[in-house]
């Protein structure tokens, strides 16, 4: 293979894609972004906004893009789904090579740099993830919302429009954390509060996490928060038996709700060394090697 071949890393989810352009050393060489990619959305629309990405990414890095003379790694939301992942494959491109593994495993390899390690990755949604020496991976939770996602900002908002609810209706003292979230939903009564929550989605619960952050030391938020914790910590015990792995808080979320892990995971916390699209790029370079091309 010549230096005319590339690695593409997908990171794709619910809410976007990022692309990752590379050689074949793994060196990045510019990226890209669309719109969301998680299988569960539908299989066209996936490539269709991988297309999208790495175009983008192609365009800035000022090379003329060939689909023949790429190797993709893509790390997707919704592979578990048997069949969301079969039908991903045969509408691919006509590519040199395809990697696809979870999301969740595409953030292990970025965090831990393909080394033994555990991620906790909180967003909307939230997943922990482990690789042990043996190159096995596990999952803890990731079920998703609203019976899942512990600790995430879906999973926090859910529980944090409790306190406004019991406000308007004299179960609790009105103050600023209720009065803070009854305007982000648009809410002066208990009818305009229901109909907000009849049409709220995850996402829409999620952005009131912002909220019980900025309200941490609110006794109702300081609770959920310490809880949340606690999750987390349920998370790396069940994937680290051996309480020897580090541990990285991976997600927009990750690094704010660091300080309420326990503290006996809190030695073994570290940043992440990469995102999730370089995790996906690592993937595209382990298949490069694996098909002979690299």
């Amino acid at each position: 293979m010549t230096s005319a071949h590339f690695l593409i890393g997908v990171d794709g989810g619910g809410t976007g894609t990022r692309v990752v352009l590379g050689d074949l050393h793994g060196r990045e060489l510019a990226r890209g972004a669309g719109g969301p990619s998680g299988l569960g959305l539908g299989i066209e629309r996936a490539w269709s906004s991988i297309r999208a990405a790495a175009a983008e990414a192609f365009k800035r890095a000022g090379i003329e893009q060939d689909w023949s003379r790429c190797v993709l790694g893509c790390g997707l939301a919704g592979v578990n789904n048997r069949d969301w992942l079969a039908a991903f494959r045969a509408q691919a491109p006509n590519v040199s090579g395809l990697a696809v593994e979870s999301d969740a495993y595409t953030t292990l390899l970025g965090a831990h740099g393909g080394a033994p390690g555990v991620i906790v990755a909180l967003g909307t949604g939230s997943i922990a993830a482990s690789l042990d020496a043996s190159g096995e991976c596990r999952i803890a939770g990731g079920y998703g919302f609203p019976s899942g996602d512990e600790a995430s900002g879906a999973g926090l908002g859910l529980r944090a429009i409790v306190h406004a609810q019991q406000v308007l209706d004299g179960r609790a003292a009105d103050d600023d954390f209720a009065r803070a979230l009854l305007a982000h939903v648009g809410a002066s009564d208990r009818d305009s509060l229901v109909v907000w929550l009849c049409e709220a989605n995850q996402t829409a619960y999620a952005s009131l996490a912002p909220l019980v952050i900025k309200y941490r030391t609110h006794p109702f938020a300081a609770r959920l928060l310490n809880e949340a914790g606690a999750d987390v910590g349920k998370m790396i015990g069940a994937l680290d038996a051996s309480d020897s792995l580090p541990v990285a808080m991976c997600g927009g979320l990750g690094p704010l709700m660091q300080e309420y892990v326990p503290q006996r995971y809190q030695a073994r916390l570290r940043a992440p060394l990469a995102d999730s699209a370089q995790g996906a790029l690592q993937l595209a370079q382990r298949e490069a090697v694996k098909i002979g091309v690299a």
